[in-house]
C-alpha cells in the first residue's frame, strides 16, 4: 500500500505540473484552490489550513496579487485583517486547470466500475480529511 500511495502521489504531481501553464508554485496553486472553495478568507485561516508559515504565505499572496489572480480588501470588522478572494483572472486560471484535470476523472470513470468509483471516493475522502485534520492540529 505504501508504494501505491507514493506512485499515486507522483502521478498526481506530474499531472498537476503538466496542466500548470504559468508555472505557479505548489503553494500558490493550493492557495488559489482553497480560496476558490471558501470564497472570502483571511490569510490567518489560509496559513492554518495549508500548514504554512505566515511569512511564506504573505510572499505567495503578494505574487498572486501581482499576477492579478487574487485581491485583498480590509475586513469590515478589523481593518488590519485582509479578506482575500479570487479575481476574475484567478477564477479563469483555475477553471482552465480544472478542465485540464478532467482527463483524470474520465480515465478513472473508464477503468473503475461504479462500485469501485464509490469506494475510491469514500477512501480518498477519509484519507484527505485525516491528513488535513492532522496538519491543522499540528500547525494550529
Amino acid at each position: 500500500m505504501k508504494n501505491a500511495l507514493i506512485e499515486l502521489q507522483c502521478e498526481m504531481v506530474a499531472e498537476r505540473t503538466y496542466v500548470n501553464p504559468n508555472n505557479l508554485s505548489w503553494l500558490q496553486y493550493d492557495i488559489l484552490h482553497f480560496i476558490n472553495l471558501h470564497k472570502n478568507i483571511l490569510p490567518s485561516k489560509l496559513s492554518i489550513e495549508l500548514g504554512v508559515a505566515r511569512s511564506k504565505l504573505s510572499k505567495a499572496l503578494k505574487q498572486l496579487k501581482l499576477l492579478g489572480y487574487i485581491q485583498q480588501v480590509p475586513s469590515d470588522h478589523d481593518g488590519r485583517e485582509l479578506i482575500t478572494s479570487l479575481t476574475q483572472g484567478g477564477a479563469e486560471f483555475l477553471l482552465n486547470i480544472y478542465n485540464n484535470h478532467e482527463s483524470i476523472y474520465k480515465l478513472a470513470k473508464e477503468i473503475f466500475s461504479e462500485e469501485e468509483q464509490k469506494e475510491f471516493t469514500r477512501l480518498a475522502k477519509i484519507l484527505s480529511s485525516k491528513l488535513r485534520n492532522e496538519r491543522i492540529k499540528n500547525n494550529g
